[in-house]
């Protein structure tokens, strides 16, 4: 258990700013909750149900006392924390949810106020209203999860890492079983077969280099192993509920302002730079 929210230091609610962290951290808990997002690149979080890819269209919410780990490769990213009793009908699991404009303006807005600074009431009645719309975000939460489990994780990995030319047979190799047990594994630990895994991993790719990158949606089928953009855009939009085009256009550029720390006035932190506690 991380010990955060210690009254006697730090305020009930604060930002943490996390773009020069290269970690996969060890199994952990928070005693706060946790709003994590990627202003860009993608991050990795997971709990026992499954594991979580989130690009900068994606956060996770992380209730307080859940066991999670968070991989972050200098990418730049930030948490907004609350204590517990800001946001009272937290859940127990973790929840992913779509990033709306208004969610990505107040996290990068809320990164004003460190949580290792004491707050001002401009930042109390900010983080109170940020609370209580979490609390109407989680509701809301959006399908988009890889589920794990641990025997086969090297099956999952090869998976991953392998979108364009990857095929059952290389996983089966991977996780040192046969192709059949392999199958069966998929089916009755993950609820999917390899190839629904495969599928639901090459969109979340795609999400990705759509948000991240200009390059043509028929490019971005491609390099995630699609070969026809039209098989392409009707899974996409089976999964995410919106086309490759509708989904890039509300996602926004991905030169979007950098994070202010410091105050209405202060100037923008280089990328690498960090303010972490």
């Amino acid at each position: 258990m991380v010990t955060l929210a210690d009254p006697a230091v730090r305020p009930a609610a604060g930002a943490l700013r996390q773009d020069s962290y290269d970690l996969d951290t060890p199994w952990h808990a928070h005693d706060m909750h946790q709003l994590q997002y990627a202003f860009e690149g993608a991050i990795e979080v997971e709990d026992q149900r499954g594991s979580y890819f989130l690009p900068r269209t994606l956060a996770a919410w992380i209730p307080a006392g859940l066991a999670h780990r968070t991989s972050l490769h200098r990418i730049r990213s930030g948490s907004i924390l609350f204590s517990p009793d800001m946001v009272p009908h937290a859940g127990d699991r973790v929840r992913i949810i779509e990033v709306s404009p208004l969610m990505r303006e107040m996290v990068l807005e809320a990164m004003r106020w460190p949580l290792k600074d004491s707050q001002d009431a401009m930042g109390e009645a900010y983080f109170a209203s940020l609370a209580h719309l979490c609390g109407e975000w989680i509701q809301r939460e959006a399908a988009l999860h890889l589920p794990t489990a641990k025997d086969l994780q090297a099956a999952l990995e090869y998976t991953r890492a392998n979108l364009k030319s990857g095929d059952v047979i290389g996983a089966s190799r991977a996780a040192g079983l046969s192709e059949r047990t392999l199958r069966r594994r998929f089916r009755t630990r993950l609820g999917m077969t390899w190839e629904a895994y495969q599928r639901r991993a090459r969109l979340l790719s795609a999400a990705t280099l759509l948000t991240e990158t200009s390059s043509p949606i028929g490019h971005v089928a491609a390099e995630v192993g699609f070969e026809s953009q039209s098989a392409f855009a009707r899974a996409f939009k089976n999964l995410l509920g919106r086309t490759p085009r509708e989904f890039r256009t509300r996602s926004g550029s991905p030169n979007e302002r950098l994070p202010l720390v410091g105050g209405a006035d202060a100037t923008p932190l280089p990328p690498g730079r960090s303010q972490a506690p």
